[in-house]
């Protein structure tokens, strides 16, 4: 079972980075361009490793956020409390502009976000199902708060967005 799980998210790993490698795949150039363009910085707040509590200070588990790929992919190795594991891939989409993120879990699970940086915040968007079959969106925004503390927060709404429901508050504290 674990090895599966492994094998999928390293397929899913795989496929996200040849998706998005684009012209780069000719010929890699001297300098990754993640290393330098400004865009590529914005999640940098958020590299580290981290201890997650819920906003009211109950542990919610541990995340190691890396850089990997050239420093192109922002990734996440989430351990939760509860035994709960997910991987996330973040890229800022050169071609559109936006953040993207893929989120893959234990249970099978994947969630495709897009966003952007507004206001020093990250802020991610996407479109999933309810457990009832109904369309809801799903939004996630992530900021840094003050130093060595980033604030996760997302929300879900079954109206098109006009109005959201909380589904978790986090905050990370870097580990020392």
């Amino acid at each position: 079972m674990r090895t599966d799980g492994l094998q999928r998210i390293l397929v899913v790993a795989a496929l996200f980075a040849f998706a998005f490698a684009g012209d780069a795949r000719a010929q890699a150039p001297a300098t990754p361009p993640c290393r330098s363009a400004p865009e590529y910085r914005q999640l940098d707040f958020w590299i580290g490793e981290w201890s997650v509590t819920t906003a009211a200070g109950q542990p919610a588990g541990e995340s190691s956020i890396q850089q990997i790929l050239g420093d192109c992919i922002v990734f996440e190795n989430w351990k939760g409390a509860n035994g709960f594991e997910g991987k996330s891939f973040n890229l800022f989409n050169r071609r559109t502009k936006k953040w993207e993120q893929v989120w893959v879990d234990v249970v099978g699970s994947i969630r495709k976000f897009a966003g952007e940086l507004r206001d020093g915040k990250l802020h991610y968007v996407a479109e999933d199902v309810s457990p009832q079959g109904q369309p809801i969106l799903i939004r996630m925004i992530l900021s840094p708060e003050g130093t060595g503390r980033v604030r996760q927060l997302s929300e879900w709404s079954g109206d098109g967005g006009n109005t959201w429901q909380p589904r978790y508050d986090f905050v990370y504290t870097r580990k020392k």
